[in-house]
């Protein structure tokens, strides 16, 4: 079995910055690409940023400049630091990763269970 789980999500106004993180945890033998997506009230979930094992980094237009994302291959953690925040960018916060399992020659999307951002004074 594989777990993400996610922490750091907070309430902060807007101009702050957050710095949210996620673990992977399980029968792990490699982990391809991992990544942030974003979903807020009454939107459809959003890819907010992605990081290749290799490091390689995407990024939504609505926060490139801001968001920083960055991973620690031996710990299985990503992070995502988030700058110059924003009321838009208020909503639950998904970590994701394309994991091999062992014994597996392929991976497989798994996903957390979010954590919540609120921006707002």
């Amino acid at each position: 079995q594989v777990q993400l789980v996610e922490s750091g999500g907070d309430l902060v106004q807007p101009g702050g910055s957050l710095r949210l993180s996620c673990t992977a945890s399980g029968t792990i033998f490699s982990i391809n690409t991992m990544g942030w997506s974003r979903q807020a009230p009454g939107k459809a979930r959003e890819l907010v940023a992605t990081i290749t094992k290799k490091g390689s980094t995407n990024y939504a237009d609505s926060v490139a400049g801001r968001f920083t994302i960055s991973r620690d291959n031996a710990n299985k953690t990503v992070w995502l630091q988030m700058n110059s925040l924003k009321p838009e960018d208020t909503a639950v916060y998904y970590c994701y990763g394309n994991v091999i399992r062992d014994g597996f020659y392929y991976g497989q999307d798994y996903w957390g269970i979010g954590t919540l951002v609120t921006v707002s004074s």
